[in-house]
């Protein structure tokens, strides 16, 4: 048995046939191809620039951003709703108790456009998108679909991946845009139904706060998430074995680990872009 840090998803991309041939390949327990290290990091490479440089297929592109974007605003503005209005009851009463209600639209703001509405798209996405780009692409290969494209000339990364990759990263920043214009507006309503806080006070305490940079951080942090979504969902479909136990597996490592790399590029973006910051309320109190 290969360790974990052997788990290569994206081997498939450098020479499908290479896996059929090398005998260092092994089948481990979750259904997935293993490859010395020193071919890891090479391969994994040549699958990014192989993506970023690839022929883009704009038909196949223009279906998954529709299947990414508007058939995802649902459940991502439902859900983005519902958490608002949960973070609102968390700690608008103290704040009242506080005398700080003229900070309690900028609070809402700013956790929004810099935490809550970038993060929760991504994690809807990734469970309802990125599964969906791992079992189909893990379905493709347990049935040899992607070996026929290969046989009719075509690159699977350019076919399959790339559209996927521009349109996650394209989509995401419009859905976060929409879900924290929801998620303020029901944060809002719940303010001033339940705790008799003015929905003017909220927003002119929102507009003192945010910054025209808070909203273009969201906007880069969704890129990014997509991105990591839809690159770690098509490496783990494209390379699943074991029939229809491994696209299982496939998948649901896709969504832990998009997941994951998610919560990981969140903290790093957080740190890069905010650090510094710490007076964007005085101007709301």
């Amino acid at each position: 048995m290969q360790t974990t840090s052997q788990l290569h998803p994206t081997y498939y991309f450098s020479s499908r046939s290479s896996i059929r041939s090398n005998s260092s390949m092994k089948l481990g327990d979750d259904g997935h191809a293993y490859a010395p290290v020193l071919e890891e990091d090479s391969n994994t490479n040549h699958v990014i620039i192989q993506t970023l440089k690839g022929k883009v297929h704009w038909r196949n592109t223009l279906q998954q951003l529709e299947r990414v974007g508007p058939k995802s605003v649902g459940v991502c503005l439902l859900t983005s709703a519902f958490v608002g209005m949960a973070f609102t009851i968390q700690f608008v009463r103290e704040f009242t108790r506080l005398g700080l209600n003229r900070s309690v639209g900028g609070v809402l703001a700013l956790a929004f456009s810099r935490e809550l509405s970038p993060v929760v798209t991504s994690i809807v996405v990734a469970g309802r998108i990125g599964s969906a780009f791992a079992a189909e692409l893990g379905t493709m290969q347990v049935s040899e679909q992607t070996d026929t494209l290969r046989v009719l000339g075509s690159n699977p990364v350019d076919y399959l991946v790339t559209p996927r990759v521009i349109a996650s990263s394209l989509a995401l920043p419009f859905l976060t845009l929409m879900c924290f214009t929801v998620g303020m507006a029901s944060s809002a309503l719940l303010a001033d139904s339940v705790y008799g806080i003015s929905i003017n006070i909220i927003l002119d305490s929102a507009q003192r706060a945010l910054r025209s940079w808070d909203i273009i951080s969201a906007m880069i942090k969704s890129q990014v998430f997509g991105m990591i979504i839809s690159i770690v969902s098509c490496a783990w479909g494209v390379t699943t074995m074991g029939g229809a136990k491994g696209v299982g597996e496939s998948t649901t490592s896709a969504v832990v680990i998009s997941l994951v790399g998610i919560f990981m590029a969140d903290f790093a973006l957080s740190y890069c872009f905010f650090q510094g910051a710490g007076d964007s309320l005085k101007n709301c109190v």
